[in-house]
């Protein structure tokens, strides 16, 4: 637990040495918000989460991108590859409550007649979702410009596509639109339910591949070369 929370301070104090982008990060969402501020209630709250999420997944992307040149020397000090994901998805998360806050008490004041405990919740799950989501396109694309562009695809295919139909679903934050519709339309807790299963096999899925990537990459040794005896 120890080298965990080592690992979450290196990761914080990295972040925070990156005041202009914790700016962008913060004004973002505001961005979404205020986009659909006068249409539906519904809409503005999905948009800021969506915004939250790509805030976020876009932090874990850097992250995991800049992580790379320390995690060898820290695996060599004995920092197990555990340690070393796990203190930064604590890290990505406390950053992720603490941007989210503002947001919700913006909600909770300009909107009126929902059930603003769910909208909490959509909050909290889209940070748990969009920080291993990040981390996973960072172990998966090394290049940042190709993770960006994928975030950019997939939130685009968030906004874009029909939530009710079934390939919307394979995306990330398609729970955010059920819990939504929960808390803005009063409906039956049925939304809320599928809400939850879906945002617990994403971040479920998610952690797994990063546990998986961090170990393979970390298990890799690129600068050895092997001759062969002759």
């Amino acid at each position: 637990m120890k080298k965990t929370l080592v690992v979450a301070e290196m990761a914080l104090r990295e972040i925070a040495r990156r005041r202009g982008v914790l700016a962008i990060l913060l004004i973002f969402p505001l961005a979404f918000y205020l986009s659909r501020r006068d249409s539906h209630a519904g809409q503005s709250i999905r948009f800021v989460c969506l915004g939250i999420g790509w805030a976020m997944s876009t932090a874990a992307l850097f992250a995991g991108s800049a992580a790379r040149a320390v995690e060898p020397r820290l695996r060599l000090s004995g920092y197990r590859s555990s340690h070393l994901y796990l203190g930064r998805l604590a890290a990505l998360w406390t950053v992720g409550l603490l941007l989210s806050a503002p947001y919700y008490v913006l909600i909770r004041i300009d909107q009126e007649h929902i059930r603003y405990g769910a909208i909490g919740l959509i909050m909290l799950l889209t940070v748990a979702v969009a920080a291993p989501f990040g981390l996973a396109l960072s172990a998966a694309l090394p290049r940042e410009l190709e993770g960006m562009l994928v975030l950019l695809i997939v939130v685009g295919l968030q906004m874009m596509m029909d939530p009710a139909d079934s390939a919307s679903r394979l995306l990330p934050f398609w729970f955010s639109r059920e819990i939504g519709t929960y808390a803005v339309d009063h409906t039956d807790g049925g939304y809320l339910t599928r809400g939850l299963i879906h945002a617990a096999v994403c971040l479920a899925a998610l952690l797994a591949v990063v546990a998986v990537a961090s170990g393979y990459r970390l298990r890799q040794r690129s600068h050895l070369r092997f001759v062969a005896r002759r």
